[in-house]
């Protein structure tokens, strides 16, 4: 029986992503403890997402002083342990995603004996290459609940024979998109800063395409040479290898215009006003498909766990080739017929994943209480 909703994130997506989640739990007059662990350490990509999503104040919130990975999964885990073990008791815990925020509170609450609930699980790329690849792996064997988006990450569950038990879900993506654009695009002002009547939506910020000086400036030049208006809210990590590599006059262009970190209101606006999206981001691939965006999207990687986005048309990948890059932005902004996109729905559901998600919780609840 679950007396106490632990919900930790550490990352702008896992803000966003959980959101949904948080909101239905507490409406539904269950005891959530909401623990940030300051993954990002920027305001905008902490504290303001937390301001805009309307959500309350951490019950534990950290700054970690770790950057490399093991240490910083290391540091998290030493962190959540006390907390964890103080509501231990009759407890589940729920994390969303594949970064080391979800990793560490995963092996923590296995340690502690709490039970994991994994939403967005079954992702792969099969690209070991990705970070997030092994994180994501690691925690879905080790989750006693997996909340699948789509019925593909259901299969790649079944085929590794995870211990935990399966229900396909939908993505809380379409959740935050379908409740937060509306109130975005009448709050918002951010279009009042934007100078350009028609633009890309350039983000970029993953390890494998800005911590290679190599593969970052053959980016870098693919998005100058293509020529077009871009708009580019630039991500701490990613300004960071700008100047350790002196770059940052690189994107100092006519037809750049650079952005601090945005808010979720904020960027769902301009995702909405983007003719269509350049990006890395695993996230943007399907927030791209709710039926009220509908953006193409150029992502610049080999690979993606996201196939269903790619199968819908919304997505294509980019080869990290200064030529292919700049061409298919270039193509695309100048096409006399450019390419329509005209799904019914989006593969990662109607937008109600979070009241599926709490329903399943509740049910296993009362189950557990006849037992």
């Amino acid at each position: 029986m679950f007396d106490n909703y632990i919900v930790v994130t550490g990352t702008r997506p896992e803000i966003i992503k959980m959101a949904p989640v948080i909101r239905r739990l507490m409406a539904g007059g269950l005891r959530v403890h909401f623990v940030h662990t300051g993954q990002h350490y920027d305001y905008l990509l902490s504290k303001q997402m937390l301001k805009d999503l309307q959500l309350p104040k951490p019950y534990r919130s950290f700054v970690l002083r770790s950057n490399s990975p093991a240490a910083q999964i290391g540091e998290i885990m030493s962190k959540l342990e006390r907390p964890f073990r103080q509501i231990a008791k009759k407890s589940i815990l729920l994390i969303q995603g594949d970064t080391n925020s979800v990793v560490s509170a995963a092996l923590t609450g296995v340690k502690v004996g709490i039970p994991i609930a994994h939403v967005e699980a079954g992702l792969r790329s099969y690209d070991w290459r990705m970070p997030e690849e092994h994180n994501r792996r690691m925690v879905d064997h080790i989750s006693d609940i997996l909340f699948a988006p789509t019925e593909t990450s259901r299969v790649n569950l079944e085929m590794e024979k995870v211990h935990g038990e399966i229900f396909v879900t939908g993505n809380t993506i379409i959740d935050a998109v379908r409740e937060h654009l509306p109130i975005a695009m009448k709050k918002s002002k951010v279009m009042n800063n934007i100078r350009f009547k028609e633009y890309v939506l350039v983000t970029i910020h993953r390890a494998e395409n800005v911590d290679s000086p190599r593969i970052l400036g053959e980016i870098l030049e693919g998005l100058i040479r293509s020529n077009v208006p871009l708009v580019i809210p630039i991500h701490p990590r990613t300004q960071e290898r700008l100047r350790a590599n002196n770059y940052s006059n690189k994107l100092a262009s006519k037809n750049i215009q650079i952005l601090s970190p945005q808010g979720y209101l904020d960027f769902l606006v301009l995702l909405k006003n983007s003719r269509f999206v350049v990006t890395d981001s695993g996230g943007i691939q399907e927030e791209a498909t709710s039926p009220s965006l509908l953006k193409r999207v150029f992502v610049i990687r080999d690979s993606t766990e996201r196939p269903e986005a790619v199968a819908s048309g919304i997505v294509k990948l980019l080869s990290i080739s200064r030529k292919h890059i700049s061409s298919s932005i270039h193509l695309e902004w100048h096409s006399d017929q450019p390419k329509r996109i005209s799904i019914r729905k989006s593969p990662y559901g109607a937008g109600y994943a979070s009241d599926k998600i709490m329903r399943i919780l509740l049910r296993k609840n009362e189950i557990n209480k006849k037992i």
